[in-house]
């Protein structure tokens, strides 16, 4: 397997399933999946965090306002993995209550990753609504 491939592997496996687990409340398996070394920063659809600590708080509130999701898909469009460093460039498409609230939307989302002591870790993302 190549480095890409393993790197995509990674992004349909572990990655996906602390997205899955946020969408239904729990913050900790995508904490766990992200860099822990400055700088870290989330320019998101509902929020901007930059450091750990703004970054831990963002993922704590979106886990406390997510319940019930009964769909979460990432469709990758682009990626690549440059040594220790990678991209992904896709759409998410989520069905899940926000607030006790059922909603579905779509975001475009970018996200950069770094390889820290042999893992992956998510360093960077950036999301916004699809219009």
């Amino acid at each position: 397997m190549s480095e890409r491939d393993d790197f995509l592997a990674w992004v349909g496996s572990d990655l996906y399933a602390a997205e899955l687990a946020l969408h239904n409340g729990d913050a900790e398996p995508r904490r766990a999946l992200w860099s822990r070394r400055e700088p870290v920063s989330v320019l998101g659809a509902w929020r901007n965090a930059f450091g750990l600590r703004e970054v831990d708080a963002l993922f704590t509130r979106l886990a406390e306002g997510f319940s019930d999701c009964t769909s979460y898909a990432f469709e990758l469009r682009a990626c690549d993995v440059l040594g220790a460093v990678a991209w992904t460039a896709g759409f998410e498409h989520t069905s899940v209550s926000v607030r006790g609230r059922p909603t579905s939307y779509t975001l475009r989302a970018t996200q950069v990753y770094r390889r820290e002591d042999g893992w992956w870790r998510v360093a960077h993302r950036h999301g916004d609504e699809v219009a």
